[in-house]
């Protein structure tokens, strides 16, 4: 995919990545959301004090994370498991609005299809649930989970893979 003037190139999670995905998550979190979520939702949420690099880096080296990178910064990353599951997409604020996300959809896409997953689904947030939307998803149910003893909201949504 590409963007006026820059490239996006998706690629497979490396450790050297942590760092950077984490602040991209954090940003997202922080920055991203502030319209549909309080601030006392948002640290709850992203929970910079208790993030750990280390523990980050296994994380998102089991779920099969991939990596969206613009003119050699990291913009974003996701992941997919065989079960189609969408654990994390998160886009940095400086890169949104620009492809990324659709991008990095379109990677993890392939690979649950690759993987035998009939079905892509996941938790998307009150500011995901249109892109997702947008890219065929439909919402199964409105969740209200709670994350560090603050209830949330988000959307189960799925898409079906043919």
């Amino acid at each position: 995919m590409t963007i006026p003037g820059e490239s996006v190139t998706v690629r497979a999670y490396a450790p050297e990545d942590a760092p950077s995905t984490l602040a991209v998550f954090l940003d997202a979190v922080t920055t991203t959301v502030s319209q549909h979520y309080s601030p006392e939702q948002i640290a709850a949420w992203s929970a910079p004090g208790e993030r750990d690099v280390e523990e980050w880096n296994l994380a998102r080296a089991g779920r099969g994370t991939v990596v969206a990178v613009v003119e050699g910064d990291v913009a974003g990353f996701s992941d997919v498991n065989a079960d189609g599951y969408i654990d994390m997409m998160f886009v940095s604020p400086r890169f949104g609005r620009r492809g990324v996300a659709s991008a990095l959809l379109g990677a993890i896409e392939r690979r649950a299809k690759s993987l035998n997953a009939a079905t892509l689904w996941t938790n998307a947030s009150i500011t995901a649930r249109p892109f997702f939307e947008q890219h065929g998803f439909v919402v199964e149910a409105k969740q209200h989970p709670v994350s560090r003893g603050v209830r949330m909201t988000n959307y189960r949504m799925a898409k079906q893979l043919s």
